[in-house]
Parts: C-alpha cells; structure tokens; sequence
C-alpha cells in the first residue's frame, strides 16, 4: 500500500509536470502556434500606412513625461544622445506613465550592448540609433535588442514585465523596433544596406546634421539629391521612412520627430499670448536642432 506522504509526493510531481507542460504549450502557442500579441501601437499604425508623430523629451521631471505621454503623441523620442537623462530617471519616468498612449523609444547614446540592454529593460519598445555609418552598428543594435534565436539580448532584471505583460519574453522580438538615423553622406551612401539589415524597422533622415555634414542647406539641389537617394533606397527596401516633423507633407515619409517639451510650452505661451507666429519656421523646412530654445 501506498502511504499518504508518497501519494502526497506523487501528486506534487504531477502537478508540477502539468505546470511545465502547460507553460511549454503556452509558450509554443505565443512563438510558433498563433499570432503573437502586439502592444508597440506604432508598428501597428505603421503598419496599416499611418503617420506617426513623436514628441522630444529630454527633461527628467515624471510630471512633464506624463504630459507629453498623454498629448497625443503616438511615441515619445526619449533623448539620451543629447541630454544629460540617466537609465534611471528614464525608468522612472516610463513607470509613472504605464498605460499612457505614446510608446516609449529611446534614442540611445550608441550602439553598445549595455545602453540597448538598459533601454529594452526599462520598457522601451523601439531604439532610436545616432549616427549610423557602417551596418555593423545596425546589425548590433538588432542583436542586443532583440532575444534568442533573433539576437542576443540576455534576461535579466527590469520593468518590461511590469509596463507590457508576463509573456514579455515570448513577445518582445516582434514589438520592438529599430530607428536608423542617417546623418551624414556616409550614411547616405549605404542607406541601401542599411536599410537592408533583418530588424530594422525605419531609417531615419536627420535633417539638421545632414546639413552640418554636408555642409549643405535644404531646399539646395546637393542637400535635396542626398535626402532623395535616402528616400528611394528606403522605400524600394520596404522599409518604413522617417524625418523631421516639418518633413510630414513630403512623399513617403511616415515616422517624424516633433519638438520637444521646452519648446512646445514656449509655442503654447506665445499662443496663450496672442503672440505666436512671430518667427514662424518656413513651411515645409525643419528647424535647426536646438535653435527653438
């Protein structure tokens, strides 16, 4: 006969054994067996030929994310290239606004596996890229974003699960995207390659410093041919374009960086004030980054 304590031990076993199983199926169902569940709203906008329109954030103040998170905008450009912003005020402010409607990305310092690693970990769901001169930097930024057997992002510590839910790991790969910008004539001659990488999701034409490099202004013939050749190259890759907000009205582009908090409470003052408009940007033409302060 069999005693209590063993039957007890045998039902643990099996109870455990259908766990296993059931997470095994689980898993199989969200990887190979059905439609994986999307949450990153600008794939799926982009996906059905939408504009998407993110706003700059480069303050570290929760109060002022959360504002711009709840705007209107589809994504916010997190700016961790040019503003003192820490991993941990970033989190912080990602966290204050779980389930606001624009997506938090984050355009990254480099192409580093431990500035994407931080990135993906706090809940950013797309990596912006500077400054992309070879595909080898593309490539990486593919591979420590995205997990085994796509890339090599390791598990670790964070708050993805808490912003995008438990089956974060088994969806992660097909929510987050890759932003490459281009900046300079080098990027421009092999924006073909570039955007021929598996993984990445939109190339991105960084108005001001394709001039500051080119030493070219828009509108000029050479400054137009560069941002052209972008532009086709892209497109004919089936990959999705991106520009300066100001850039909305020209062919193919869908993915645009608006302005940024400091420069939207002063255009929201000046109107305020009746008094807007005063040094309106020509139409069409992307401000010089920066000068809006």
């Amino acid at each position: 006969m069999i005693s209590y304590t063993t039957m007890t031990t045998l039902w643990l076993r099996m109870g455990l054994a259908a766990i296993l199983v059931s997470g095994a199926s689980s898993a199989w169902a969200q990887n190979g067996g059905g439609p994986v569940r999307i949450y990153n709203t600008v794939k799926t906008k982009l996906a059905a030929g939408k504009q998407v329109f993110g706003g700059t954030v480069s303050s570290n103040d929760p109060d002022v994310y959360c504002a711009m998170a709840n705007a209107g905008f589809d994504f916010l450009w997190i700016e961790m290239q040019h503003s003192p912003l820490t991993f941990q005020e970033t989190a912080r402010m990602i966290r204050a606004c779980k389930g606001a409607p624009a997506i938090p990305f984050i355009r990254v310092p480099d192409a580093t596996e431990g500035d994407i690693q931080k990135a993906t970990d706090v809940g950013a769901l797309g990596i912006i890229l500077p400054m992309v001169e070879s595909v080898e930097k593309v490539q990486n930024a593919v591979k420590f974003a995205k997990y085994p057997p796509i890339g090599k992002r390791s598990q670790g510590g964070g708050q993805y699960g808490v912003m995008w839910g438990g089956d974060y790991r088994q969806t992660a790969n097909e929510n987050i995207m890759i932003v490459a910008m281009i900046e300079s004539p080098a990027g421009v001659d092999i924006a073909d390659k570039i955007a021929a990488v598996p993984g990445v999701d939109v190339v991105f034409v960084a108005s001001t410093d394709l001039g500051s490099f080119s030493g070219k202004k828009q509108g000029e013939p050479a400054y137009e041919a560069l941002a052209t050749r972008v532009h086709d190259e892209v497109l004919k890759a089936g990959r999705k374009l991106g520009g300066p907000h100001a850039w909305q009205k020209r062919h193919g582009y869908t993915f645009f960086q608006a302005a940024g908090e400091t420069a939207l409470i002063k255009m929201g003052a000046e109107a305020a004030l009746g008094r807007g408009g005063a040094q309106e940007q020509k139409k069409g033409v992307a401000p010089i980054e920066g000068s809006e302060k």
